[in-house]
């Protein structure tokens, strides 16, 4: 009869009351720095630090910035659940699989729709601000 395979980490104990809020702190930061070693991500925040100066420039107002501001929090968020989802797939299937090609399809869809609201929103607020002034 053959043992069972033992995990190759034991899981740790769960983490409740206020400890949790500081490892849940300690794993966004990680998830941050994880998600740095992305090149898209990184492109993502070079971005959103354009568009900010682009509306400096322009006299955008505060209501403007917070809109674009919760557009590219949720811009990460997506990338962020997009690397998981390639993470998770590479682990399950590292050859070629149908599943695993639409599974990372689909991550890049949210993504690119994402980017496409954040574009059509710096378009509005460059047309409101450059052709009714």
């Amino acid at each position: 009869m053959t043992q069972p395979e033992k995990p190759s980490q034991v899981k740790p104990e769960r983490i409740t009351g206020i400890k949790h809020v500081f490892a849940a702190t300690s794993y966004s930061i990680g998830g941050i720095k994880r998600l740095w070693g992305e090149t898209a991500f990184r492109h993502e925040v070079l971005l959103y630090l354009m568009v900010m100066g682009v509306f400096a420039a322009i006299g955008a107002n505060l209501g403007e910035f917070i809109a674009a501001s919760i557009l590219a929090l949720l811009l990460i968020a997506v990338e962020a659940l997009n690397t998981a989802i390639e993470t998770v797939v590479d682990h399950i299937s590292p050859q070629w699989n149908e599943f695993a090609r639409d599974a990372k399809d689909l991550g890049s869809l949210a993504v690119m729709c994402l980017l496409i609201a954040n574009g059509l929103f710096l378009a509005y607020v460059l047309f409101q601000h450059l052709t009714l002034t």
